[in-house]
């Protein structure tokens, strides 16, 4: 899992780049609004670890612009600003979570943990790509307002699919979203899943494609194509 660290002071951010990489999560650091900018545009990020106080910008108004316009990545605002106030007007501006300068580690490498493995996220209730539509609590899938209908496993897989839209789905990761640890499932087991929900989702018009990215896993997409997919 990857994570954004909007953070100018260096010796601060030399700490939590090594936690949370010796966590296990892959960081790139940025020291400014520009850099983060930069960087939101051409990666895909899990978590952004954001900073309030930055040279060029103030923070809250980067989480503003960022859910003005759409970008639902998960936001950790980390800063000095501790006030009751300031917590809430982070929050209201659009971050997940809020933590004070100083903190403890653990406690930030658990905060990042906790976004990632939240329900829906900071993608709401509602996931879209291309013409196709997810609502994650009625478990409904429209193309086009028109209803899909879905088996249950269709369904699983084409949520771990739709919250990682335009990454690479590793293939073991598709199966964990899919099967436990009771179910009977073959080696090709996967593939026919993807292959039905791939059908599905061509007889319902739908321009979204999954592609398979041979040893890598498995993409969707909103009908832009992708180079080399299948």
């Amino acid at each position: 899992m990857r994570v954004l660290l909007v953070e100018d002071d260096d010796r601060l951010s030399e700490g939590v780049v090594m936690g949370l990489t010796s966590a296990g999560f892959a960081v790139d650091r940025v020291e400014d609004g520009e850099g983060a900018e930069a960087a939101l545009a051409v990666a895909g990020f899990d978590v952004v670890v954001l900073d309030l106080g930055l040279p060029d910008v103030d923070g809250l108004e980067l989480v503003r612009r960022w859910r003005g316009r759409g970008l639902t990545v998960p936001v950790l605002i980390l800063t000095a600003r501790d006030g009751i106030r300031d917590r809430v007007a982070g929050l209201d501006g659009g971050a997940d979570d809020y933590l004070p300068k100083p903190f403890a580690m653990p406690e930030l490498v658990a905060r990042v943990r906790a976004l990632m493995r939240r329900p829906g996220g900071a993608l709401g209730l509602t996931i879209t790509c291309g013409d196709l539509t997810f609502d994650t609590v009625g478990r409904e899938t429209r193309v086009g307002g028109r209803l899909v209908p879905l088996g249950r496993r269709e369904t699983a897989l084409l949520e771990v699919l739709l919250r990682r839209q335009g990454r690479v789905v590793p293939k073991d990761s598709a199966e964990a979203a899919v099967y436990g640890f009771d179910d009977a499932a073959s080696a090709n087991t996967l593939e026919v899943l993807v292959h039905r929900l791939r059908k599905r989702l061509e007889g319902a018009g739908s321009a979204v494609r999954i592609h398979t990215l041979r040893g890598l896993g498995y993409l969707l997409d909103g009908g832009e194509g992708v180079d080399g997919g299948a």
